[in-house]
């Protein structure tokens, strides 16, 4: 069995606990316009090229491997389990000596059901520790049938507004709603992450549902993500036009209060992920 990859990245301390390898999977049902990865969006391999590293020689045909300059760039590439699975077992030591593991992000972890699922189950045979990244848009039955093979859910939180929801990320924000709730009474370990994006995810009220739903779930622990320009440069590379350019990332003071609103509801926040 293969699966669209587009990065696996090693040495991760922000994608669960101790040191992670996580691998990035192609494709996501969400189009937020903040993703700091907007090369994990489509379904599909995209071969790009990166206009300021190309001399125009024309040597490359625009193949991949004959572009001296790395100007020709392809994200994403098939793998089979076995392929991802050795990758990941390269860095057992650190999982041991860290308590760390593998995480599966994206893109959308779910929206490569049977691939991610038969991962973890090698993962598990091998005694890793498992995680996903998931924005929850899913089918129920899916997400259950990984849970299975996993030590946690990482689970976002983004725009509680229903109708914004759908108008700014595409999100069903009643599915998702139903579908972390559904995994928490079954006993699995779902912490919510809540990326902090101006104009879009941090006003008061936003935040304030954010929170009445966390504590209606029973959840104690909470991650906030500090939002950041580092992959606005990408969405040139595949021909996107990048609409948060002009929004500055969030001052500490504003990071902090939000942080402090929510401790004063009794949750254990994190900030920037474990």
């Amino acid at each position: 069995m293969k699966g669209l990859v587009f990065n696996i990245q090693r040495y991760s301390l922000h994608d669960g606990l101790g040191i992670r390898t996580v691998v990035f999977l192609k494709g996501c049902p969400l189009h937020c316009p903040w993703c700091c990865n907007p090369e994990s969006q489509s379904f599909e391999i995209e071969k790009v090229k990166i206009n300021n590293l190309c001399i125009h020689c024309k040597k490359c045909s625009h193949d991949v491997s004959e572009c001296p300059t790395g100007a020709i760039v392809e994200f994403g590439r098939y793998m089979t389990v076995e392929e991802v699975v050795a990758e990941i077992k390269k860095d057992m030591i650190f999982y041991n000596t860290s308590g760390g593991g593998a995480t599966i992000s994206g893109g959308e972890a779910s929206a490569q059901p049977q691939f991610t699922l038969e991962l973890l189950k090698s993962l598990k045979k091998c005694g890793i520790n498992t995680a996903i990244e998931t924005c929850g848009q899913a089918s129920m039955n899916n997400l259950l049938e990984v849970s299975k093979y996993l030590d946690f859910i990482l689970f976002d939180l983004k725009i509680m507004d229903k109708t914004r929801a759908k108008k700014l990320l595409g999100a069903d924000i009643e599915l998702i709603k139903s579908n972390i709730r559904i995994l928490v009474e079954k006993g699995t370990k779902v912490i919510p992450r809540i990326p902090l994006i101006p104009e879009y995810t941090m006003d008061s009220e936003n935040i304030e549902r954010i929170v009445k739903f966390v504590k209606e779930l029973g959840l104690k622990e909470v991650h906030i993500l500090r939002f950041h320009q580092y992959g606005s440069n990408k969405y040139e590379y595949i021909g996107k036009k990048y609409e948060l350019k002009a929004i500055k990332p969030p001052s500490e003071d504003k990071i902090e209060k939000i942080k402090s609103q929510m401790e004063e509801e009794g949750l254990k926040i994190v900030v920037g992920g474990l």
